[in-house]
């Protein structure tokens, strides 16, 4: 390999280097949900991202929130013992973390269900094998008391503000609940409003965040549940994007790596 060449390679790499850290490269976070669900999460059912639509006002991050919604969801997706019919399941990619680092975010429960069909939402705290560290919070269907924690699921591990959630009633119009926005069965429905989520992860490890919804004992009516605001030690769990400097410095390199490559010798 010639000289040329690999100064190239070696200032390609470089420019890589700078562009995957958050020290003194330039990186700026992204905004979770602005560019739609993160790349390397995984969704089964049906996901998506939003800004302010009908209840769901922006969140408190501002921007976009992404969504989860049972309507048009798979069966078979609820918690652990404890079921549902038809509903939806995001995953995070594998992320870091260390002890004591807090996992926050915010989220906001949205049903058209009530009067015994006790719709539900959850959001898990996972290791990369897939088994259940935490359990962060539940919200569920019900016509009087609490929405947040939910009744008859497993008790949560977080911390929610505030610390317990009423329903705001009514008929909810939001667009991921399809034909049943701005509609309502009987007394139970409506959304929580913004609610902050907190979970201090107790020990070092490769951690997965899950969040979902499902349908209880039937498939209409639906339910769904926006979220934002993901965080993990202060730092957001999504990829980031290169300002554009560190992009011309890449760019700068590859550029030396065909340089190199057409006048080496043959």
């Amino acid at each position: 390999m010639s000289i040329g060449k690999q100064t190239a390679i070696n200032f390609a790499l470089a420019a890589l280097c700078a562009a995957g850290t958050f020290s003194l490269s330039g990186i700026a976070s992204a905004t979770a949900f602005d560019g739609g669900i993160p790349a390397g999460w995984t969704c089964t059912g049906n996901c998506g991202t939003l800004g302010a639509n009908g209840v769901v006002t922006t969140s408190p991050e501002g921007g976009n929130y992404g969504w989860v919604a049972s309507n048009t969801g798979i069966t078979g997706l609820g918690l652990p013992g404890i079921g549902g019919t038809d509903g939806t399941r995001l995953r995070s990619g594998v992320f870091s973390a260390t002890a004591g680092d807090k996992l926050q975010f915010y989220f906001n429960y949205v049903t058209s269900d009530g009067a015994g069909y006790a719709d539900y939402a959850w959001a898990r705290l996972l290791d990369n094998s897939l088994n259940q560290v935490a359990v962060l919070f539940t919200a569920r269907t019900t016509p009087g008391g609490n929405s947040v924690p939910g009744f008859g699921l497993p008790p949560i591990d977080g911390t929610v503000t505030p610390a317990t959630v009423t329903i705001i009633p009514g008929a909810p119009t939001w667009s991921p609940l399809g034909g049943y926005s701005g509609r309502c069965y009987s007394t139970g429905c409506g959304y929580t409003g913004w609610v902050q989520s907190d979970y201090t992860i107790a020990g070092a490890g490769q951690y997965i965040l899950e969040l979902g919804v499902v349908d209880w004992a039937d498939q209409i009516y639906d339910s769904g549940m926006a979220f934002d605001g993901i965080t993990v030690g202060g730092k957001p769990i999504t990829p980031t994007i290169p300002e554009p400097a560190t992009l011309a410095l890449l760019g700068l390199g590859l550029a030396g790596m065909g340089w190199a490559r057409r006048k080496s010798p043959r």
